[in-house]
């Protein structure tokens, strides 16, 4: 499993662990290790290896991402792990590209298309954030239909392991549009503290991203919500799983229960 130890890759490594199933964690720090930008990491990585979930950091709209995943998909083929799982993101033309690319590769192939995670306010980009007690992000007024991990990872496991995901392409939100006015309100509940949605133009986060190090491409993702593309519910969790996906309130009250935004 390609980056098996983020949000998603944790989750189905647990689930496929607890299923007794053997799993290879593919990551810098992983026995062998795996590393995207070192190909002659691949071939270990993948040997005696029959089906892959395959995530990609930073994200695949990112510069070199399809070329990377295809030269991946075409590897990991010819090392025998014909089924492959590729999580992508609603919306984004860079990933539609690296979608093709891991078709091309003559892969058993599904891909899982997911809205922006929960955890981000948890255990990712807003979580410092979140501390804080301020979200400065270029959002305005629009909303998003964000996804849990779990509901990703539960999708992702049955891709691997179950009969009739071969060739499907599952678009995955979570039950509700929320704009994040709603969910700083969400927050401040759950936890007890008072988070404030603050907005920000696009070139002001740019300039905060720059400035604390982190890719400039990030802000970019944020057009994915600016312009509502993905402003609507799709139903690839009751599709594939026959049940509901998790509401953001649930999500919110586990996490604070965790103390994950304890200070």
């Amino acid at each position: 499993m390609i980056g098996g130890t983020g949000k998603t890759g944790r989750r189905v490594a647990e689930r496929l662990t607890a299923r007794g199933l053997p799993v290879r964690v593919g990551s810098r720090s992983g026995e062998p290790p795996f590393v995207w930008e070192d190909l002659s990491t691949w071939d270990a990585a993948l040997e005696g290896v029959g089906a892959v979930y395959i995530t990609y950091y930073p994200d695949l709209a990112f510069p070199g991402a399809a070329e990377a995943v295809g030269a991946f998909a075409r590897t990991a083929v010819a090392k025998g792990a014909r089924r492959l799982v590729l999580l992508s993101g609603r919306g984004e033309e860079g990933a539609r590209i690296s979608e093709d690319k891991l078709k091309e590769s003559g892969a058993d192939w599904t891909v899982v298309r997911a809205s922006w995670f929960t955890q981000n306010f948890s255990e990712g980009f807003f979580h410092e954030l979140v501390l804080a007690g301020e979200l400065p992000l270029p959002t305005g007024d629009a909303v998003e239909p964000f996804v849990d991990a779990d509901d990703i990872a539960d999708v992702a496991v049955a891709a691997l392991t179950e009969d009739g995901h071969v060739g499907k392409t599952y678009e995955l939100s979570g039950p509700r549009l929320l704009s994040f006015h709603e969910i700083a309100a969400e927050l401040s509940k759950a936890s007890g503290r008072q988070i404030t949605y603050i907005p920000v133009t696009l070139d002001d986060f740019r300039k905060s991203l720059e400035d604390n190090g982190l890719p400039v491409e990030f802000a970019d993702l944020f057009e994915l919500i600016l312009d509502g593309r993905n402003a609507h519910l799709v139903h690839g969790v009751e599709e594939v799983l026959g049940r509901g996906p998790k509401d953001f309130t649930d999500f919110a009250r586990d996490a604070a229960a965790d103390g994950v935004w304890n200070t």
